[in-house]
């Protein structure tokens, strides 16, 4: 592109940015308020890049991003003109720049959770998992019973339900369990503990008792997830029966693919003659994730493509007399959780 067009068109759109009453002098942007200034770098550095790669008009561009030069802070003006590759340029100007990360380019993404410790709740109807008046008698003072939850296709061998417990003892790996322990005429007061198998017993109580008391109380309690054959332990103070009914669990959140769907505007753009349109919002529950532009004739060109909020904008350019329809589109995603 000939630099003198190249250069005047930077000015024409740098003028109107003056924050000081001056002149321009021929090709010079050093009269320029700082913002003019940049917008000149910007433009005069990527003019011809969109020419050549958009088929655009240097002069309909720069006026058309004006609107975007006028309102982005200082700090996105300098990175867009210090920026090395065109979408660069763009994401300085729109605000993403952050979104790239420092090396080679790559997106680097935000944690969304941690599949060990963030677990998620599956409340259930009661169900009796265990009751030593059944199976196993009475815990001994100062001493601890085994009992199993996770994998169980039948809880009556400790004195439970003789079923699954809804669907506890087919859901894999549970990493707690909520259970509401009844301790049942212990012989003294006391306190019962519950607490992962094979694991250190904390200085707490699951529920505290006087003697010859039936009481009851909720706790969640964390689980042995290896392959041993037991998941809990409890520890009794005093000799007790102990009856536990299990009401919910946690487990690992499965990694589910996200759920996208695409809504789009169409327009009508009247021959030889610019356009902006703008993407319907997306379905409740949805984000943008992206958007992009399409004029139905090939004499059709898209000037500007760009995110407006929660919205998706392009700018359109009809290089024919005959008008044509364009359409917007804003590509838009949820995750559906487990």
């Amino acid at each position: 592109m000939n630099k003198t067009i190249l250069a005047a068109a930077a000015l024409a759109v740098a003028a109107p940015l003056l924050l000081v009453p001056t002149l321009v002098r021929g090709a010079d942007a050093a009269s320029h308020s700082p913002r003019g200034q940049l917008v000149y770098q910007i433009v005069r550095k990527w003019g011809s890049h969109v020419q050549e790669a958009y088929r655009a008009d240097i002069g309909d561009w720069a006026r058309q991003m004006g609107p975007i030069f006028a309102k982005s802070p200082m700090d996105a003006l300098q990175r867009a003109a210090d920026a090395r590759d065109f979408d660069a340029m763009n994401d300085a100007l729109l605000g993403r720049a952050g979104a790239r990360a420092t090396a080679a380019g790559q997106i680097t993404p935000s944690a969304i959770g941690n599949l060990t410790a963030d677990l998620t709740f599956v409340p259930i109807a009661p169900c009796r998992i265990l009751d030593t008046r059944l199976a196993g008698g009475v815990i001994p003072a100062n001493g601890t019973r085994d009992f199993d939850v996770a994998a169980v296709t039948d809880y009556s061998f400790q004195g439970g339900s003789a079923g699954n417990c809804n669907g506890v003892g087919t859901a894999g790996a549970i990493g707690a369990a909520m259970i509401n322990f009844t301790v049942i005429t212990p012989s003294m007061a006391g306190y019962i503990t519950a607490f992962p198998y094979q694991g250190a017993r904390p200085l707490a109580a699951s529920a505290n008792y006087a003697g010859g008391d039936i009481v009851n109380n909720l706790a969640v309690v964390a689980l042995d997830t290896s392959a041993a054959a037991s998941d809990m332990s409890v520890y009794s103070y005093a000799q007790t029966h102990l009856v536990g009914d299990i009401v919910g669990y946690f487990i690992a959140p499965t990694p589910t693919a996200l759920q996208c769907t695409t809504v789009s505007n169409v327009s009508t753009m009247n021959g030889s003659a610019s356009f902006t349109g703008t993407s319907p919002s997306c379905p409740a529950g949805y984000t943008k994730t992206g958007g992009y532009c399409q004029a139905a004739g090939t004499a059709g060109r898209v000037v500007a493509s760009y995110p407006n909020g929660t919205l998706h904008q392009c700018v359109f350019a009809n290089e024919s007399p005959t008008a044509m329809q364009v359409t917007v589109y804003a590509e838009c995603c949820r995750l559906p959780g487990r």
